[in-house]
């Protein structure tokens, strides 16, 4: 099996940490079994890593047009498809999930390899975007990223992000009239095609009755509708659909529960443009958790004053209310929220979207991506009251199935730092398997991640992140005991 290819540098190493979590959750889809999925996610992200930089070579030594080319997640993805149909060619298909396995022997996985002009019209439109535009409409669409997070990742201006996407939509749908005109039709569809454009130009225009007969009997004009009709909310679908193929909703629905899961579900999101500060919204989480605390705290305090009262003497039991156990209230100590394990629900704080999850994860086997950050870890030994606080840290389940996990951990210091390592214990005896943005080494429950040479160097309030893929078996509880080059963090 292949290794990860090295970034070239930090910017490239960002990149590879987003499209791995895609790539990871398509070949989950495509295969049968966790070790199988990374081995597939694995050999396609090599594959597709390597198109990537040869095309962008070719395009710098040629003067000419730039040749088409997808965004780099789609066309990871892609590279997931043709990795699985090269091993169901070498024999290797019983690693493949058995409906993926019939789809490559079919003439629907054909329109992929086969004439240009015959292939699935939303990829065919989306590769003759520019390629910033192309990236604009898949993040938002297909990835269902936030406004706010998407123009992050591509240097726009959030204010201004929904026009932009607007306008994309409709390059969009021009590149996908013109395909739809340049394929080779049948008479019929050809009759029909000046009227579809017409009425998908508007959205509240009624869909005659002979093209709506037609449309339920022709998939090719139904994919050319759902292209055109930019507006309505199918759009999504007909670009997973289009561009991935075999499983392309499944793949949708997955990266939109991933995102519900992060955002928190119910959680509405800033308007794009309103510029709020993110560390506002993680001041105020802060908040909450340092009140629940406190309140914890006090409730333990009463309770062992109670507890430590004399107890009445024939009077006090003569009330008949007192219980015969005459043990105390609680126990002499002061009581913080213990995290509960995966799929138990806690007393001492809220539900949360992110315990939701972990808990239905538990009750449904199937490896949905679960994208959460972990709203419970074991205690930590933090710094001790009146201390400074030297860094701080999250912890991110990424994607779980029934025997393997990805997370991603990320650790922002105080100060500056050049040169660091990361260090946590696992309680459910945890092995991590692979790691990347930084090596690690593991001493039965403790992990200890080195930083690689081209971000060693963290500046004072920045964030240093590395994802990783581990085993599990009866429970995957969040790790706790986190240290930055030996100094305890806190959970941010």
């Amino acid at each position: 099996m292949p290794d990860l290819p090295t970034p070239k540098d930090a910017a490239e190493a960002a990149l590879f940490s987003e499209c791995w979590d895609a790539v990871l959750s398509y070949a989950d889809l495509c295969t049968a079994g966790a070790s199988a999925a990374t081995q597939l996610a694995t050999e396609a992200f090599a594959l597709g890593i390597r198109e990537a930089r040869a095309a962008e070579t070719g395009t710098a030594r040629s003067s000419g047009r730039r040749s088409p080319r997808l965004p780099m997640i789609p066309l990871l993805l892609t590279a997931v498809r043709t990795t699985a149909a090269a091993w169901e060619t070498a024999g290797q298909g019983h690693d493949l999930d058995p409906d993926l396995r019939l789809w490559l022997n079919s003439e629907k996985a054909a329109r992929y390899t086969g004439p240009p002009l015959q292939r699935p019209l939303a990829l065919r439109a989306l590769r003759d975007l520019q390629e910033a535009d192309a990236s604009l409409l898949w993040l938002a669409e297909v990835e269902a990223l936030p406004p706010s997070v998407v123009a992050r990742k591509l240097g726009l201006d959030p204010a201004v992000l929904g026009e932009e996407l607007a306008q994309v939509r409709g390059l969009f749908r021009d590149r996908s009239h013109r395909a739809h005109l340049d394929t080779p039709m049948a008479a019929q569809c050809r009759s029909y095609a000046r009227l579809l454009d017409a009425v998908t130009r508007q959205p509240a225009a009624d869909i005659p009755g002979d093209l709506s007969r037609h449309l339920a009997t022709c998939v090719d004009c139904a994919e050319a509708a759902a292209c055109l009709r930019a507006h309505g909310g199918g759009l999504p679908a007909a670009l997973a659909g289009g561009v991935i193929g075999w499983g392309g909703l499944a793949y949708l629905e997955r990266r939109r529960r991933a995102a519900e899961v992060r955002l928190g579900v119910g959680r509405p999101e800033l308007p794009a443009g309103v510029g709020a500060d993110p560390r506002a919204a993680g001041g105020r989480a802060r908040a909450v958790r340092n009140g629940l605390l406190v309140a914890a705290v006090l409730v333990s305090l009463l309770a062992l004053a109670v507890s430590m009262m004399p107890l009445g003497g024939d009077n006090d039991a003569a009330g008949g209310d007192s219980p015969t156990d005459s043990s105390p209230v609680a126990a002499p100590r002061p009581s913080v929220p213990v995290a509960p394990s995966t799929g138990s629900s806690s007393a001492s704080a809220s539900p949360t979207p992110s315990a939701t999850a972990s808990r239905s994860a538990d009750r449904n086997p199937d490896p949905e991506p679960q994208g959460t950050h972990s709203s419970a870890t074991p205690a930590t030994s933090g710094p001790a009251d009146g201390d400074p606080v030297v860094c701080t840290f999250s912890y991110d389940l990424v994607n779980q199935w029934p025997d393997g996990f990805q997370a991603t951990v990320s650790v922002t210091p105080t100060d500056a730092v050049d040169g660091w390592h990361v260090a946590w214990s696992f309680k459910d005896g945890q092995q991590v398997t692979q790691m990347w943005d930084a090596s690690f080494a593991q001493n039965g429950s403790r992990v200890t991640a080195t930083a690689a040479d081209y971000n060693k160097s963290v500046a004072a309030g920045s964030t240093l992140s590395f994802g990783f893929l581990a085993s599990w078996k009866s429970k995957n509880s969040p790790p706790y005991d986190i240290t930055l080059n030996g100094h305890s963090c806190v959970k941010s």
